[in-house]
């Protein structure tokens, strides 16, 4: 019996348009803007990509910086609508895009806990049945009611990661995020993760570790200034990559 399609990408482009000219100040380009004065550049990031993903799989995309990884990602969690093309998506998104992008700086650990919690549409009550084990898994108890503001970038990535996988969603999306902490902890989240594809996660993961990538995923998403360049097993595929 085949597997059940989690995400169907449908031949999806995305042009973002760069202003050609530079300003002086913000002031000077709003008032050009307003003028309509000011020429864009149009840039795709994404051209005509497709391909669909099974319950179950571990789908790396992998290419250089600038090839459309996180774009791709963004378009598929819903935080950027494709130009072009559709994607459909079943169940429940954990996107881990942009660590700690909820988060209010000024707001305790502990209060930035159950605001996260909500804005990823988890009630209060949820929340805190998994506090223990978010305070646990982050290693941050003696800093709970400090303020995020105070935190280095790596504590507020421990946190975030922390809150955002718990329970276990139907589609994980991991962008870049395992080089929170030391080597000790990113073993941790690569095991939580491990944990989640183990109990039926859909998982698409961006890394530029190959190594990494290899390790979790089953499929790989080759793209190349936004373009697919192969679509196939991850061995496979990682194999001629590294050739490159």
């Amino acid at each position: 019996m085949e597997s059940e399609t989690m995400i169907q990408v449908e031949h999806v482009s995305m042009k973002f348009n760069l202003a050609s000219e530079k300003f002086d100040s913000f002031k000077e380009y709003v008032i050009k803007s307003i003028k309509k004065q000011v020429s864009y550049d149009e840039f795709w990031a994404l051209k005509d990509v497709s391909f669909e993903v099974k319950k179950g799989d571990s789908l790396g995309l992998i290419g250089l910086n600038g090839s459309g990884k996180s774009t791709m990602l963004k378009v598929i969690a819903g935080v950027l609508k494709p130009t072009k093309g559709t994607v459909i998506s079943k169940g429940n998104i954990a996107p881990l895009i942009e660590l700690g992008a909820g988060f209010d700086m000024d707001l305790t650990a502990r209060e930035n806990v159950f605001l996260n919690g909500a804005l990823l549409g988890y009630t209060r009550a949820q929340m805190e049945e998994q506090y223990e084990d978010i305070v646990e898994f982050s290693e941050l108890r003696d800093f709970m009611d400090v303020p995020v503001k105070n935190f280095s970038s790596g504590m507020v990535s421990r946190l975030a990661f922390a809150i955002a996988t718990i329970g276990i969603p139907d589609i994980l999306i991991v962008d870049e995020v395992l080089s929170v902490g030391d080597f000790r902890f990113q073993e941790k989240c690569e095991a939580r993760i491990q944990n989640m594809k183990d109990c039926g996660t859909t998982i698409l993961f961006v890394s530029h570790s190959i190594e990494q990538v290899k390790k979790i995923c089953n499929k790989i998403v080759w793209l190349d200034k936004g373009v697919v360049k192969m679509f196939g097993d991850a061995q496979e595929v990682c194999s001629i990559y590294e050739k490159v």
